[in-house]
């Protein structure tokens, strides 16, 4: 579909005035404020087109026109021009990240509360998915006799620790003669990837330890490392940033959205769907959920050392400023990004 000349002003100036005042649009309105050059009347025959072509709608038999899901649809793909963030938001966004350099979670629980404060939206994290992360490093550590300690650190900046007890024998040169031995065989190896014939493989080279009770234990402790189902945990903010919106002041018509927003498992769905990387939007009944078919959800991936281990987003009234939403997850993500590199060296 191709909307051109007066018609796809006419389009823009329905979705920025409505996004502007959540009123519907009249054609006197367009012909006062955006200076078409053209007649009510005229703009009136172009607004019949678009309302034929699915691009906008009539609440009401006597109000003016909104925006469609279509509508918006066409604007985000066609018509939208990227805002730029200013210099001293782009500088407040930076400087709230290099003062929260902590734990990892910590840094996105932060990150949400700063995207929902910018765009008025409620926000949200999705924490890196542990399955697809690699490992980076295993060490075992003599603890004291009798006792060992198990690290094992990953890509997303997962740190694994498991203590347990090691035949009294064991000593810190074998300890170290094994962790030597893990890392050659598990380093880059994708935590799902790790099955029993693996373990198995590196199981027959640890026995030249002496120690079967110990090389058994460490296998078992992997391949539970490797079964541990761990959703990406998620962080959400700015909840009540819905209602200061029209189409939220309504309780009683809100009431499945915020059912929603209280249950993890499905407010992860909504938030996991999405490209390998970069920008998703998802336009009210875009959105498989029924009880959000008046919202649109936008996300964006952040990754550490090139590898995608998450998103950040918001949901809102699909009468959203897009332009701006976009431009702020983009620039959030990307600062993001940056802290948790330093954060997991």
């Amino acid at each position: 579909m191709r909307v051109e000349g007066r018609k796809r002003k006419i389009l823009e100036a329905i979705i920025l005035d409505y996004i502007a005042t959540g009123e519907p649009v009249g054609s006197r309105t367009i012909a006062r404020r955006y200076n078409l050059g053209v007649s009510p009347a005229t703009i009136r025959n172009e607004m019949a087109d678009l309302e034929e072509l699915g691009l906008i709608e009539q609440p009401h038999t006597s109000a003016g026109r909104i925006p469609s899901d279509l509508g918006y649809r066409y604007y985000i793909d066609c018509i939208m021009e990227r805002h730029e963030l200013s210099p001293a938001e782009k500088e407040y966004i930076r400087h709230r990240f290099e003062q929260k350099i902590g734990e990892i979670e910590q840094v996105l629980a932060d990150a949400t509360g700063l995207i929902a404060e910018l765009t008025s939206y409620a926000a949200v994290a999705l924490g890196p998915y542990q399955g697809r992360a690699h490992i980076q490093q295993v060490q075992l550590l003599y603890v004291s006799p009798g006792k060992a300690l198990l690290v094992v650190v990953t890509s997303s900046g997962l740190v694994e620790h498991h203590l347990f007890s090691v035949p009294r024998g064991v000593n810190r040169a074998e300890l170290n003669y094994l962790s030597q031995l893990l890392n050659e065989r598990l380093k880059g190896i994708v935590l799902e990837d790790i099955k029993p014939a693996f373990l198995d493989s590196i199981y027959q080279e640890m026995l030249a330890t002496e120690h079967k009770q110990l090389c058994s234990l460490l296998i078992e402790l992997l391949e539970e490392l490797s079964n541990l189902k761990r959703d990406a945990r998620i962080f959400l903010d700015g909840t009540l940033n819905l209602f200061e919106q029209p189409e939220f002041r309504n309780i009683d018509k809100v009431k499945g959205l915020l059912c929603i927003l209280e249950k993890t498992d499905a407010l992860r769905e909504l938030f996991a769907e999405g490209p390998p990387a970069g920008l998703r939007v998802k336009i009210g009944r875009e959105n498989k959920n029924e009880e959000i078919n008046n919202c649109s959800i936008l996300t964006v991936t952040y990754e550490i050392n090139g590898e995608v281990i998450g998103n950040v987003g918001v949901l809102g009234p699909t009468r959203m400023n897009y332009s701006r939403t976009i431009s702020v997850l983009e620039y959030v993500a990307q600062e993001l990004s940056q802290a948790l590199e330093k954060l997991c060296g």
